[in-house]
């Protein structure tokens, strides 16, 4: 089956999330269990927990991911940020576990000016001090690349988890058209999208991709800005995305829209891929 959802407000408890992604028409979903902006991830309430999970299976919505807040870094410099972090991760982890929520997601950070050798090190020492629960994969988002932020290459990404004592398993990676794109990844033709999948292959490994975040681009080809357009409506354009989500490679994996929530909706992006989607 074809697993494409977008992100959903948790206002309200975690189960009007599954009611907001159904309403949507999709069938997975990604959250946030917390502020995006904040340090704070409160405890799971068991009822809450209970009502998201049974509300899920009921709907036939999975899988589900979480994503990270936004001042995660674990490339930093500092040794308080990256304590912060270390522990706003675990919290999070702990939340997507306790929702049985199989993955979780967030941007590994930005050296800011150690280096990048320095940040990718710095990732995986960090990584290796998180308990990652067994039910839960960690996933490394890539990324568009501006300034000193870490992962936009498939290398660097291959670099967090091989500098950790963890291994691929419990963690993996989630790839981000935009980010793809405007670090300078062109699969906008089928020999652009080949060379890009035989080098995520190689680096990486295919099968440790587990989620695909399906965004339009604002900006132009490895432009490093991530800024999401509708899909169709941005660089990448309807030929990128009908390519994208119709590869053998990639077409199993669930994917969710971050796109943005002006003009178009969710509702009208998901359609819009589903138009795009051959075979389903």
């Amino acid at each position: 089956m074809f697993r494409l959802g977008a992100h959903v407000s948790i206002a309200g408890g975690f189960s009007k999330a599954v009611d907001r992604e159904v309403d949507l028409g999709g069938n997975c979903g990604q959250i946030f269990v917390g502020s995006p902006r904040g340090w704070a991830v409160g405890e799971v309430d068991a009822e809450e927990a209970s009502d998201f999970i049974a509300a899920s299976d009921e709907n036939d919505v999975r899988p589900w991911i979480v994503h990270g807040t936004y001042l995660i870094n674990l490339a930093t410099p500092k040794d308080d940020l990256a304590e912060k972090s270390i522990n706003t991760v675990q919290a999070e982890l702990d939340a997507a576990a306790a929702l049985e929520i199989p993955y979780y997601v967030f941007h590994p950070g930005a050296h800011t000016g150690a280096g990048e050798d320095t940040g990718v090190e710095n990732i995986g020492n960090r990584l290796s001090k998180l308990d990652i629960p067994e039910t839960v994969t960690l996933l490394l988002e890539n990324t568009a690349g501006k300034g000193t932020t870490l992962g936009k290459s498939f290398d660097q990404l291959a670099g967090m988890v091989d500098a950790s004592t963890y291994d691929y398993g419990p963690i993996g990676v989630c790839l981000d058209t935009c980010h793809l794109f405007s670090a300078g990844y062109d699969f906008r033709t089928k020999d652009g999208i080949e060379e890009m999948l035989e080098a995520v292959d190689a680096q990486i490994g295919l099968e440790h991709v587990k989620y695909l975040h399906l965004n339009d681009s604002k900006h132009p080809l490895g432009s490093e800005k991530d800024e999401h357009e509708h899909i169709g409506e941005g660089e990448i354009g309807e030929d990128g995305f009908r390519l994208f989500v119709n590869d053998e490679r990639l077409r199993d994996k669930p994917m969710v829209l971050e796109t943005p929530e002006n003009g178009k909706d969710f509702e009208w992006n998901i359609d819009k891929v589903r138009e795009l989607r051959e075979g389903d």
